[in-house]
């Protein structure tokens, strides 16, 4: 039986690395989920990513800490999800802690930041929140 929120599915693997102080994650591969890796090394949340393997593609995230035990990330959370989307229109793209966090949207121009939207004046779905 396949998964029903592979993004969800990441977010917490990245959550439970974090937690038990892993340097590495490993993830099953998508587009969108490399997508979302690309834009949390872009804001400085994880170290680096990259994809392995040959037929069964694996997303390689590697976690970001301070002073070698405290994690960056403070949080993840998922906004939208198969039972329930969350789209958004360019005027009311969420901020994550007034501004400290990063919303993770998914628009027509390809996965971005929240702010990045705003300033595009696009919307779309909104994927997950990190703070």
């Amino acid at each position: 039986m396949g998964m029903t929120d592979p993004i969800s599915d990441m977010l917490t693997r990245i959550r439970n690395g974090l937690r038990a102080g892993h340097k590495v994650v490993d993830i099953p591969h998508s587009r969108m989920k490399a997508e979302i890796a690309r834009v949390m090394k872009r804001e400085g949340y994880i170290a680096d990513f990259v994809v392995e393997g040959g037929l069964k593609k694996v997303l390689r995230i590697y976690l970001k800490y301070i002073a070698e035990k405290e994690p960056v990330i403070r949080g993840l959370q998922r906004e939208s999800r198969p039972g329930l989307r969350s789209f958004v229109s360019a005027d009311r793209v969420p901020r994550v802690l007034g501004g400290l966090g990063v919303t993770v949207m998914s628009t027509s121009s390809g996965v971005m930041t929240g702010r990045e939207a705003r300033e595009k004046h696009i919307g779309g779905e909104v994927l997950c929140s990190v703070w």
